[in-house]
């Protein structure tokens, strides 16, 4: 257990500690020749038959207060130090403000100094502190008279603290990833850099490698003192030493305010929403961008305030905030912090740190505010439980994981617990709850059916459409995800770049078969290279050119013709066929390449019609144009089918690649182009037959 002590200059704290360990815990000479405490200072207490009580002993001086906040960081236990015949002072009032925005619950209360005043001035002083710590985590302390000078109540202190000790024995055994908040860096002779600091959560043990974050400095754990003996493993709770190697690893490479961390969790952030509490003290509300110091763990960094509600926070009350950091910092959701005025003359108040990857844009809606509030929960499965929930429904675990400085397993255990749906995507593990999953996949089945009822002859709808028409409405990345994963498990199909039901067959209506009865010999034969456009097919056949038009362009999207240009149609075979022809053309070139008249002498098409092949060709990568020369690209040769390379299967190309993946975005078009349902036009990837 890490016992911190706290009060008002000069009212016996390291004098008490002495009295209860036996150390003088003011290292420096200046400490020795002024007779305070100006930096912290440790000792131990071993107990028989239990363990050894570490003792933080933080200076009371106005001037030294960030110091304190450094002390008290990962402290299990405070004692609060009072001397009787001051009573209440005003460092005595912060630090009190401090052990509470950190959240410390656990103590006592030594009213030093006891042996010189009398039962009246015992009893003013007690009804002083009462009133201090009303309202308070530490309002239930009790208070014990002592005097290190005559040794009255020392032990009984001293029982108190062994006590509670060992009633926080097995609680201290936390899981999770190793952080050490370092408060001290030195060199020992002949033993080299030794960092010192309490352990947050997880444990070490030696020949560990870790890093000092935010720097991402690599080291290598050589030994370990913990609670000031030599030991293998240390624990959360433990006040330990670190005897760290490796390449740049010296005394100034790593400093007060490092975390010493598992490789796992590492991610340095500079912007943080948290929720604030602004101490009763204070006489004026904290305004929009007010310029603080935070103090975290053992940092102190520069940081301004940007509040998330519509008003400032006025003295005694909470809200939401954004810290934006001078520069990063090590964090982990649910550390406690604190602020001060950039004078360093007053503690503003503190509060709880929640999203380390806050947004700069649209911070403030009612979505982003339901998350904050779900980051409140007290436990971490909690939190995700309720993250998941509403907006944007999806958690990257990982993510998840080092903000909260989780071990793989308790993620793992904790997704199991809560029965999540997990997805794979871009590297990322991302999670859903079973019900949101289930409510997603349904109604991406009852779109599709929805959608197939209404457009029989249409092969499915664009991904980026169906996203946009499916609630829950999940983020592009995470749909992609979860479309891999319904079409794994045969929930839907993918027609190129169309989504579908698995059992639906694109069928032309009677009516469309009779009109593609008569345009389908005019698309083929010996014209097959030179087709007419769509005008001449009007004009020739004495048909209405919207519904020409509109058939032709459904029979592209079902991959039955390709629009090389506007209004003017090719067979998907035929352009199978002349990216044969053209293939042929580079082989027997010297050089592989060959020239547009080539292709126009070869398909006997003309030069216009001729340049608009090879630019479709050019558009799709099938053809590489360098000048007025063109070359083959083999790794496209199939993506129309060619007879050299096609995969029978019609999944792959010859590099063994997805040629029309599942995250594929439509197409929109550009000047002269026209945007077709579903996303598909002539510059885009064709559907597989």
């Amino acid at each position: 257990m890490i016992v911190g002590t706290a009060g008002h200059i000069d009212h016996g704290k390291t004098s008490l500690v002495g009295a209860l360990t036996g150390v003088d815990t003011d290292r420096l000479k200046e400490e020795k020749a002024r007779g305070i405490s100006i930096d912290i200072g440790f000792a131990y207490m071993p107990v028989a038959d239990g363990p050894t009580i570490g003792f933080v002993d933080v200076p009371g001086h106005e001037r030294f207060v960030r110091n304190m906040l450094a002390g008290a960081t990962g402290i299990d236990f405070a004692v609060l130090v009072v001397a009787a015949d001051d009573g209440v002072m005003p460092q005595t009032s912060e630090h009190v403000a401090i052990l509470d925005l950190l959240g410390v619950c656990d103590g006592v209360v030594a009213l030093t100094k006891a042996d010189l005043v009398g039962p009246d001035r015992l009893a003013a002083a007690r009804n002083e502190i009462s009133n201090l710590l009303l309202g308070t985590r530490m309002a239930n302390f009790e208070v014990i008279p002592v005097s290190p000078v005559t040794g009255m109540g020392i032990a009984q202190l001293r029982d108190h603290l062994v006590a509670a000790a060992r009633t926080r024995q097995e609680s201290r055994l936390r899981d999770g990833a190793f952080r050490l908040a370092v408060d001290r860096s030195f060199t020992l002779t002949g033993v080299g850099t030794v960092v010192t600091g309490t352990v947050l959560s997880g444990s070490v043990t030696v020949g560990d490698n870790l890093l000092v974050s935010p720097t991402g400095l690599s080291v290598r754990v050589r030994g370990i003192r913990a609670q000031n003996m030599k030991v293998d493993r240390g624990v959360t709770g433990d006040r330990c030493a670190l005897n760290l190697a490796g390449d740049g690893v010296t005394k100034d490479a790593i400093s007060r305010g490092d975390i010493v961390v598992d490789p796992g969790i590492h991610a340095p952030c500079d912007r943080v929403d948290a929720r604030l509490r602004v101490l009763r003290s204070e006489t004026k509300p904290v305004p929009q961008w007010m310029p603080v110091r935070l103090h975290h763990g053992t940092v102190e960094v520069g940081a301004r305030i940007v509040l998330l509600g519509e008003q400032p926070i006025s003295p005694g009350e909470e809200g939401f905030v954004q810290l934006v950091l001078e520069r990063p910092a090590a964090m982990t959701s649910g550390d406690r912090f604190v602020i001060r005025d950039t004078s360093a003359q007053r503690t503003i108040g503190g509060g709880v740190l929640l999203d380390l990857r806050a947004p700069s844009r649209k911070r403030r809606t009612p979505e982003r505010m339901a998350q904050l509030q779900a980051y409140l929960s007290d436990t971490p499965e909690k939190v995700l439980s309720q993250l998941l929930e509403g907006p944007p429904y999806v958690i990257d675990i990982d993510d998840f994981q080092r903000d909260f400085a989780l071990l793989p397993q308790q993620t793992d255990a904790m997704s199991d617990r809560l029965d999540l749906k997990r997805l794979r995507a871009g590297g990322k593990t991302l999670a859903l709850a079973a019900a949101t999953w289930a409510r997603f996949r349904q109604a991406i089945t009852d779109r599709l059916e929805q959608f197939h009822a209404d457009n029989p002859a249409l092969p499915g709808i664009g991904v980026e459409r169906l996203r946009l028409h499916v609630e829950p409405r999940l983020s592009a990345p995470a749909f992609i995800a979860a479309l891999r994963e319904l079409t794994d498990s045969g929930h839907v199909a993918m027609d190129g770049t169309w989504v579908k039901s698995p059992d639906h067959i694109v069928q032309l209506t009677p009516q469309d078969a009779v009109l593609w009865g008569i345009i389908r010999p005019m698309l083929g034969g010996a014209a097959r290279f030179r087709p007419p456009r769509v005008r001449d097919i009007v004009e020739s056949k004495g048909v209405r050119e919207a519904e020409v038009r509109d058939l032709l362009k459904r029979l592209g999207r079902m991959g039955r013709v390709v629009e090389i240009d506007r209004d003017h149609f090719l067979l998907r075979d035929t352009i199978a066929e002349i990216i044969g022809i053209a293939l042929e053309m580079s082989e027997a070139s010297s050089d592989g390449q060959f020239a547009v008249a080539t292709m126009r002498d070869r398909l006997d098409n003309g030069r216009k019609v001729a340049i608009q092949i090879l630019e479709f060709l050019d558009r799709h990568g099938v053809t590489f144009r360098r000048g007025d020369l063109r070359r083959i690209n083999k790794n496209r040769l199939d993506l129309f089918g060619s007879h050299k390379t096609a995969d029978p299967a019609g999944t792959t190309d010859a590099t063994g690649r997805d040629a029309s993946p599942v995250g594929r975005p439509d197409f929109k078009s550009g000047k002269g182009r026209e945007t077709v349902l579903g996303g598909f036009d002539s510059h885009s990837l064709p559907p597989r037959t």
